[in-house]
């Protein structure tokens, strides 16, 4: 946003803060991240506030409810002893400044590359088992009547709708949306899920969960999808090695969580899950691209995010092979080096040079621009490398059509060789650096 932007936050939120009774605000502040909504910092008086808000009103249509209903679930959290913040007021039609609210700010870091080198790991993780197994206390009728309860199929069936959207050419999401069709979970008692349960939306410090935060996914539904979520590959970072929210392993965070919570964690649900929320955010990351397209959100990092998709479809066909014939499974990947490029400088090689022209003036941006810095730069790092004839061909959609009827499957011959292949080069150039990477390379190909 713009200095005149900025300018029209502060009044907004000046007539917020004297309808709450705060004095007014000061030292207003971009906070870097938010994949999809805006968090503002600043003062009243000595206390710290943040500003939850959306980057336009048309952002919020289409969703299940607004900021309103948001407040009330973290009051309800709150109500329950989960470390959630607290709400302070929730922004309306005269306050000039969009749809968002107010809420106390929190000691501790959201960074999850900080946080997962903390010492303490183990009461960290302890700490989330503990707060999850409260949200999960929660039973519909603690919450507003809005907030909507999980239908498992109609889930599937949006999600396989927002595919055909998005073009209806990924195979491998194409995989993951027929084996949720064909191993759907019975229904169990719903509890509050806060839906996006993981590293990046928990603050800590060392040894102790600070806050849970962004809770505009919150509904009701099987507990085992917010243990799952978190536990997913993308959400680990750069600790792959620790398959429990990066800090620690499965066994010790099902131990603490079961132990909190008086219920039993179910392996086959918590897998199922894993699934379904890859199979999610692979199609949330390809939204990003037609959020942008659409002006709703012209955000540098949503374009950035959706080349992302790739990660997901990698974890993905890491969680599926499991069920591929053994034969299949045993086959080694190949991979074709590229040609070494010759002639005239590339578009790769463009891409390249501005990128490096931006390494030597980082330390000219700070707070949310260097955020953004850093968005560009990893853009650029695609560009450089892309290269779509190292990339195997096949056509996508009518395989990603036929695997979806049935037609085909990780039994047929090749069939998971082809696919490992496709998203080692896809991912290779689109993020390199991600952890999963060489832990497929050394399956696949037999890296060291």
């Amino acid at each position: 946003m713009g200095d005149a932007s900025k300018d029209q936050l502060t009044e907004g939120l000046a007539r917020v803060c004297a309808r709450a009774g705060l004095d007014e605000p000061t030292g207003l502040t971009r906070l870097t991240g938010g994949a999809t909504m805006e968090s503002w910092h600043f003062f009243s008086g000595e206390c710290g506030f943040v500003l939850r808000r959306a980057p336009s009103l048309e952002f919020m249509e289409g969703r299940p409810f607004g900021h309103d209903v948001e407040a009330a679930i973290i009051r309800a959290a709150g109500a329950a002893s989960v470390t959630a913040p607290r709400v302070i007021a929730v922004l309306e039609p005269d306050d000039g400044i969009g749809s968002g609210f107010v809420m106390g700010a929190l000691p501790g870091t959201p960074n999850p590359k900080e946080i997962l080198e903390f010492e303490g790991a183990g009461a960290l993780l302890k700490g989330a088992a503990r707060d999850l197994a409260r949200i999960h206390s929660i039973k519909p009728g603690d919450a507003p009547d809005v907030v909507p309860v999980m239908d498992y199929r109609e889930a599937i069936a949006e999600l396989k709708a927002q595919f055909e959207e998005a073009g209806g050419d990924r195979p491998i999401i194409a995989l993951g949306l027929k084996w949720m069709e064909d191993n759907c979970l019975d229904p169990c008692e719903p509890v509050l899920i806060h839906g996006d349960y993981r590293m990046g939306n928990l603050l800590a410090e060392p040894g102790k969960l600070a806050g849970v935060l962004d809770w505009e996914l919150a509904h009701f539904g099987d507990p085992h999808e917010d243990l799952a979520f978190g536990c997913m590959a993308v959400w680990r970072f750069h600790r792959y090695d620790r398959p429990a929210l990066g800090l620690g392993s499965l066994e010790d965070y099902f131990a603490a969580y079961e132990a909190q919570s008086g219920r039993k964690v179910d392996r086959t649900r918590f897998r199922y899950w894993l699934i379904h929320r890859t199979v999610w955010w692979a199609l949330g990351c390809l939204r990003m691209a037609r959020v942008w397209r659409s002006g709703e959100d012209r955000m540098l990092e949503r374009v950035v995010i959706s080349r992302r998709t790739s990660e997901n479809e990698l974890d993905l066909l890491m969680l599926l092979e499991e069920d591929a014939p053994e034969e299949e499974r045993a086959k080694r990947v190949e991979l074709t080096e590229p040609s070494p490029q010759v002639g005239e400088a590339t578009d790769g090689e463009l891409a390249l040079a501005v990128s490096e022209w931006l390494a030597g003036v980082k330390d000219r941006f700070e707070g949310h621009d260097k955020f953004q810095w850093a968005v560009a730069c990893n853009a650029l790092g695609m560009i450089s490398r892309h290269n779509a004839a190292a990339i195997p061909g096949f056509e996508n959609a009518p395989l990603a059509q036929r695997i979806l009827s049935g037609d085909a499957n990780l039994a047929d011959q090749s069939l998971l060789e082809e696919l490992r292949k496709a998203i080692l080069a896809t991912i290779m150039q689109d993020v390199p650096k991600y952890p999963a990477l060489a832990v497929a390379r050394q399956k696949w190909i037999g890296d060291d």
